[in-house]
Formats: structure tokens, C-alpha cells, sequence
């Protein structure tokens, strides 16, 4: 006879009078809600620790009697129902004001970064741009901004950090489940899982597309381990910042390319594209692959997306800047640069010093740089304090070589912080 052995987990099930804290799991609101924190703690603190405070990894591993016990404990009943309350009014509330004003009715913000810093327990961002990018999702929400995040959805995220015995670093990578992660899948019209296609030079790679809900707005994230594509290509997505210069240039295209056709699939047509950090600018090369597809020249087209684009760099020296090899790039976009109607040098001009367009000069002009990519594809261009934002004006102005760095575009606007996140309350 033969044995196979079944892996079998078992679930709990929310009593009726509980069944919303599925939804209180769900939305990244608790990442900055306290008191939403404390109402899952409560049912078990040990587990809670040990979930590393994954409230939906929290509902999956909670013992059925502890839930059943708080579903006729009345004062746990009375804190639940509270923050309930709460949550619908956060949800419906009139926008605060801060932001919306500058916008029309039917504008849309598309924000795309490389990482999102929401809290620990979901694992996609390594460091201070990915929490900044965390609290401008927050934020937005809080203001009631039209605003839609586009980023990656790392399996394995980034690592963990472990000494050995002579105390040097080594990374401890962990798989994650979407089971156990705050999102779910997107649907086409068919209710099939929504899924997009992104040339990588001669093949299509597919990317799922998966959705998070932060308090009042959405986080759209792309997945490339999906069954349709090679092994080598499903791991695309799995590490954050992993790899080679190969990996990262496909990492960006994920984000870049797949990020502006996800949105096209949910039916969100954004007027204002923020890059936040070059690692998306691919972005503004798939807005000018529509245009010139609608019959819109070269021309008019870089100048159409970089009037509804804007840049933010965070790196204050030149060599953090992410720079591809011109032959890897020409492999991976030979397809679009003839969809724009551009020879190899043309293309490869918008990611090198100087005018978009031009032979580039200076320092880097021999790789392309996304940083010079996202400045010859925005029109307003920011560092992140009011230093940061001299010191960018320096790094980057080959961009603008007949202006002196002091009077070229490039701002500031500095980083602020979500306070709820961070201020006890």
C-alpha cells in the first residue's frame, strides 16, 4: 500500500458577532491605529508577538475557543464595536482639505516606488524610502487625496538581519503567503485573477496584479510568480533590491512598464505620474509607447508625459543612482524604442546627461542613469529637505547644462512624517 503524507492546516472561524475583524485585518489602517492593534492583542498577546503583529496571520493561527470566549465577552464586544465605529467614520469622513484643493474633480495621482514601509509584518521595503513612501500612502489617505500607490509585491521582501559566531551580517530571507499578507487578488472582468504582460526584450513576462486597501485608498502591487512564466522570470519579484544589474533592470520594468498597464486593466486613468525614486521611471517610456500608438509624435508625446510627471530624488550622491550597461538596456527595449520611432542613440539619450534627445556629456553620460531618465521625463523635480534639494540641483545639473545648479528646477519639499504612526497615542 502506498502512504502519501497531506500537509492539512486548520482554520478558525469568526463567530458572527466578530466577523469584522476579517475586514479590521485586511486594511493597512491598523499599521497606524493603534487602538485597532490593541483590539487583536487583547484576544491573545503571546500570539500576537508572535505574529510579529500580522493581524491576518493572527486570524489564521488564533485558537477557536479565545474567539469564542470574546464573542460573548461583552466588554471585549464594546471595544470591538468602538473601533468599528471609528473605522466606518475614518472611511467616510469629508477629505481634510490638505492636497485635494490643488486637484480637479476626476484628477488621479499615480505614486509609484520601489518599496512601502506600512509596518513590519508586511515586509516589502528595506529603509527610509520605503517608510517615507509608507506615510505618504498614509497621508493621502488621512487627507482624502485621489491618490492610487503602484509598487512590487516581494515574496521574500527584504532580509532579516542575523550575526554569526565572528559577528558578521548574514541574511536570514523568509517566503511570505498572500494568505498571510494584507491584500487581495485583482479580477478582470471575467473574474479571473487580473494579470498584465511586460515585454522584456524578447519575451512577454506575466505579473499579477494584487490589491492592499490603506485606510481610503489602494496599493496596487505586481506579482511575477505566476505559472505563466519561466522559473527565472517568477523570481523577478521575489527579493527586494535582489540580484543583479540584469535583476534590478527587470525589477524596474516590472514596476515602471507593468505598474502604468495595471492601472490601465483596474480602469484608473491617473493626470498626475509621481516617481518617486528613478527606480520607476520605465514609467514615462509606456505613457509615451500609448501616445505615439495613438499617432502622437516622439516629440509631442515625451513632452505631454512630462508635463503630468513628477520626480522626486532622495540620494545625495551620484554614485546611489541606479545606471544600466547601454547594451543591457538596448537588449531589454529594443521593441520600445521602435514603437517610438527612435535609433539606438536616441533612445539611449534619455538616460544620459544632458538634454533629452542629445548626445549626453559629463559624468555618467556613458550609462544610462534612471535618474537622468526621470528628469528628461517630469517637469517638476524635488529633493527631500531644503539641503538635499541644493545638493540635487549639483548632482543633476548636466541635465540643464546652460543654467548654473543654483537657479536650475529642481526644489525641495521636506520629508515629513505620518504622526499617528509614530506619536503614541
Amino acid at each position: 500500500m502506498n502512504r502519501q503524507t497531506f500537509k492539512l492546516e486548520v482554520n478558525p472561524t469568526l463567530p458572527a458577532p466578530l466577523g469584522r475583524l476579517a475586514e479590521l485585518a485586511a486594511n493597512l489602517r491598523f499599521s497606524w491605529h493603534r487602538p485597532t492593534r490593541k483590539l487583536f492583542e487583547t484576544l491573545d498577546p503571546q500570539l500576537w508577538k508572535d505574529v510579529s503583529g500580522n493581524p491576518k496571520l493572527f486570524l489564521r493561527c488564533i485558537d477557536q475557543a479565545r474567539l469564542d470566549r470574546a464573542a460573548a465577552d461583552e466588554s471585549f464586544l464594546e471595544q470591538y464595536r468602538k473601533q468599528l465605529r471609528l473605522f466606518d467614520a475614518y472611511r467616510q469622513e469629508s477629505p481634510q482639505g490638505t492636497g485635494s484643493q490643488h486637484l480637479e474633480p476626476g484628477d488621479l495621482v499615480a505614486y509609484f516606488c520601489a518599496e512601502y514601509g506600512f509596518h513590519e509584518s508586511f515586509p516589502i521595503y528595506s529603509g527610509g524610502l520605503g517608510i517615507l513612501a509608507g506615510d505618504h500612502c498614509k497621508t493621502a489617505s488621512d487627507v482624502g487625496l485621489e491618490f492610487v500607490a503602484v509598487g512590487l509585491l516581494y515574496r521574500q521582501g527584504y532580509f532579516t538581519q542575523a550575526l554569526d559566531q565572528a559577528g558578521n551580517q548574514v541574511p536570514q530571507y523568509r517566503d511570505f503567503s498572500s494568505d498571510d499578507l494584507p491584500v487581495h487578488c485583482a479580477y478582470d472582468a471575467e473574474g479571473r485573477a487580473l494579470k498584465v504582460r511586460v515585454r522584456l526584450g524578447e519575451r512577454d513576462v506575466h505579473a499579477q496584479v494584487w490589491r492592499a486597501r490603506a485606510g481610503r485608498i489602494d496599493v496596487v502591487l505586481l506579482d511575477t510568480n505566476v505559472p505563466e512564466n519561466a522559473d527565472a522570470d517568477r523570481e523577478i519579484t521575489h527579493k527586494l533590491y535582489g540580484g543583479d544589474r540584469e535583476t534590478r533592470i527587470q525589477q524596474e520594468m516590472v514596476l515602471g512598464i507593468g505598474g502604468v498597464k495595471a492601472l490601465r486593466a483596474l480602469g484608473l486613468h491617473p493626470s498626475v505620474w509621481h516617481m518617486n525614486e528613478g527606480h520607476a521611471a520605465f514609467l514615462g517610456i509606456e505613457l509615451m509607447c500609448e501616445l505615439v500608438d495613438r499617432g502622437a509624435s516622439t516629440a509631442t508625446a515625451l513632452e505631454a508625459v512630462a508635463a503630468a510627471s513628477v520626480f522626486t530624488t532622495h540620494t545625495p550622491v551620484a554614485a546611489g543612482h541606479d545606471a544600466f550597461a547601454p547594451e543591457l538596456v538596448l537588449r531589454y527595449f529594443g521593441d520600445y524604442a521602435r514603437r517610438l520611432g527612435l535609433t539606438a542613440e536616441e533612445f539611449l539619450s534619455l538616460g544620459r546627461s544632458g538634454p533629452a534627445g542629445q548626445p549626453g556629456e559629463g559624468p555618467g553620460s556613458g550609462e544610462f542613469n534612471m535618474t537622468n531618465l526621470a528628469l528628461h521625463l517630469s517637469r517638476r523635480q524635488n529633493g527631500v529637505s531644503r539641503i538635499h534639494g541644493g545638493v540635487s540641483a549639483q548632482i543633476c545639473g548636466h541635465a540643464w547644462p546652460e543654467i548654473p545648479a543654483v537657479d536650475n528646477p529642481i526644489g525641495y519639499v521636506t520629508n515629513g512624517v505620518h504622526v499617528p504612526t509614530f506619536l503614541f497615542q
